[in-house]
């Protein structure tokens, strides 16, 4: 690997890289010595070598009243990252330490809904993966979902695993179905609404105090709409339970 792709990974950019490379190969020197060999204008030097004096991986000295410029040896890159991974973890700890603290200020909205959009078979699949993310965590690990008989197939084609991984979390899941098909796999329970199956409607999960609806566009491409909304959870909950006793 050269030189520039390795400080690339440690973050520098391709004029920061041109700089610091220069100054190794100068040895100590002046601004106007690194810009000129660098092709790098005076000032832009200048705000590079400020940055890697922060960073701790070149240091000055004054001499004759100039200011001489000296890049570190290779190990201190590695210093400057090893104290970037403890710095880092030590925030992820913090984090961790004070989540609740974070949690008020998300239950501070005032119970105003939040709406997402998620496009194509990938969008899906990312409903899908919050739904066993958001279950998995819940105390109530049952869920509810109407679903079409037009758009159950582009539903779960878009994450084949699902209903494996939902067995493995000990998930379950009620489901009226919208039409004909489908079928029981495991910790699910199903019952039928009689539809006609190219009747148009949305496929719907209710899980975890939110509501997602999935539909096709006219180019006949998934599109999911989540919303994030205790009441509205709980609305849609309680008129599918209503349901579901009178199927």
């Amino acid at each position: 690997m050269k030189a520039n792709e390795l400080l690339v990974d440690f973050g520098l950019n391709k004029k920061e890289i041109e700089v610091f490379l220069t100054l190794a190969q100068l040895g100590p020197s002046s601004i106007r010595s690194i810009a000129q060999k660098s092709t790098v204008n005076r000032g832009t030097t200048y705000e590079c070598l400020k940055k890697f004096i922060n960073l701790g991986i070149v240091s000055f000295f004054d001499k004759d009243k100039r200011k001489y410029y000296i890049a570190e040896q290779p190990e201190k890159l590695l210093e400057v990252l090893a104290e970037k991974e403890k710095s880092f973890r030590d925030n992820i700890n913090k984090i961790e330490e004070n989540l609740s603290v974070l949690k008020k200020v998300y239950l501070q909205k005032n119970d105003r809904p939040v709406v997402k959009m998620f496009e194509g078979s990938n969008g899906i699949k990312t409903i899908l993966k919050d739904v066993l993310k958001s279950m998995s965590l819940s105390k109530d690990k049952i869920y509810y979902v109407y679903s079409s008989a037009s758009l159950r197939r582009n539903v779960y084609q878009s994450m084949p695993e699902f209903s494996k991984n939902r067995i493995h979390l000990a998930i379950k899941v009620r489901t009226i179905a919208l039409g004909s098909g489908g079928q029981t796999v495991g910790l699910d329970e199903r019952k039928w609404l009689n539809l006609p199956d190219d009747m148009k409607s949305t496929y719907e999960i209710i899980y975890s105090g939110k509501v997602a609806h999935i539909s096709l566009d006219e180019q006949e491409e998934p599109i999911g709409i989540v919303i994030e909304s205790e009441p509205i959870y709980q609305t849609q909950k309680m008129i599918f339970e209503s349901n579901w006793k009178n199927l």
